[in-house]
């Protein structure tokens, strides 16, 4: 058994995380604090042992909400962090930096606001393409030998990066987006996970609300959501794409479950070693979706679910360029000659 798993197993977690980063970062206004403390005290009562955070969101603001709500608690859950890129005070623009020193300071200024010694688990948020992956890897080991953190994880990488890294250190967890329209770690990532022994923690497991139904008309989200700058959700793309979330809607239906957890229990039959993170404002919606931790599906329905949303079906990328340029994971993509499904790594 991997440590990541010991570790989540030694404070009986489900296999469903709790993204928090809705709470703070990247889809409009900012839940007030008072607000997001109560969502994350309710997020335990319930279940959730996994929570997972990051330097970036909301410039070290979710990491002080998520330490100041589960403060008192911190023997019981399994922390996760992110550091490598984080917001400039001054520009106030995202900064990839991967450098060892830098990735050192943000551990201890992370475990500050996160009121704890330790952190479970650290990810290189970003690749910096000016610092070699051994070296940003290197960094984080040494924090593990000094028990700082319990593991190495990565962010976005491609699979030829991770078998760099893990020639370097073990690496507990990749985390990438990966649901039923975001199908990119079927490339080569998941392989390669699974070549060296690591979890793939899929973040956005329900498209960013996409597979939920939260989203019926992109021109009403507020100006700051991240999803407006997203190809997926453009007014010449969104109606094509809402057809694909009609058709899982209709089969949620006939099996009495919200598409929601349709769309997570399929990503939960992919593997055991697939640990979805969704990240929701709404305690209601935390339920709904932990619920799913229980929830089977038949191989016709996992079948049925494979077709739906296939690459060459959904429209628009799931990056703008500018986004895109920041990552390193495989890309689908389309042969100008041919409709072939191909890919590119960045």
């Amino acid at each position: 058994m991997s440590s990541f798993f010991q570790r989540l197993n030694a404070v009986n977690a489900p296999t469903i995380g709790l993204g928090c980063m809705n709470l703070s970062h990247g889809y409009g206004s900012v839940v007030p604090e008072s607000a997001a403390l109560r969502a994350l005290d309710e997020a335990f009562d319930m279940g959730y042992r996994h929570f997972d955070t990051a330097t970036l969101y909301g410039a070290t603001a979710n990491e002080r909400v998520v330490g100041r709500a589960l403060e008192g608690k911190r023997h019981q859950l399994f922390l996760a962090s992110k550091c490598g890129m984080a917001m400039d005070p001054e520009s106030g623009k995202r900064v990839i930096d991967g450098r060892p020193d830098t990735l050192r300071k943000q551990c201890e200024a992370s475990l500050e606001r996160l009121r704890t010694d330790h952190l479970d688990l650290y990810y290189l948020h970003r690749l910096d393409r000016q610092v070699p992956i051994e070296e940003s890897v290197g960094a984080l080991a040494r924090l593990v030998e000094e028990g700082k953190i319990g593991g190495v994880g990565l962010s976005e990488i491609s699979a030829n990066t991770l078998r760099r890294a893990v020639a370097e250190y073990p690496i507990d967890a990749v985390q990438s987006e990966y649901s039923l329209w975001t199908r990119n770690p079927e490339i080569a990532l998941i392989e390669a996970c699974r070549e060296v022994g690591t979890v793939l923690v899929a973040f956005s497991p329900l498209g960013r609300g996409f597979l939920a139904g939260a989203v019926q008309d992109p021109a009403q989200l507020e100006e700051a959501d991240m999803r407006r700058n997203m190809p997926r959700f453009s007014a010449d793309n969104y109606p094509r794409n809402l057809t694909l979330f009609k058709r899982l809607s209709t089969l949620a239906q006939a099996l009495s479950v919200t598409p929601g957890q349709l769309a997570l229990a399929w990503l939960k039959a992919k593997g055991k070693d697939i640990i979805p993170i969704p990240g929701t404002r709404s305690p209601d919606h935390m339920s709904e979706n932990l619920a799913a931790e229980t929830l089977s599906i038949d191989v016709t329905t996992l079948s049925q679910l494979d077709d739906m949303m296939t690459p060459d079906k959904v429209l628009g990328s799931r990056y703008s360029e500018a986004q895109q340029a920041d990552i390193d994971t495989e890309e689908f993509g389309l042969d100008s000659d041919s409709s072939m499904t191909m890919y590119k790594n960045y």
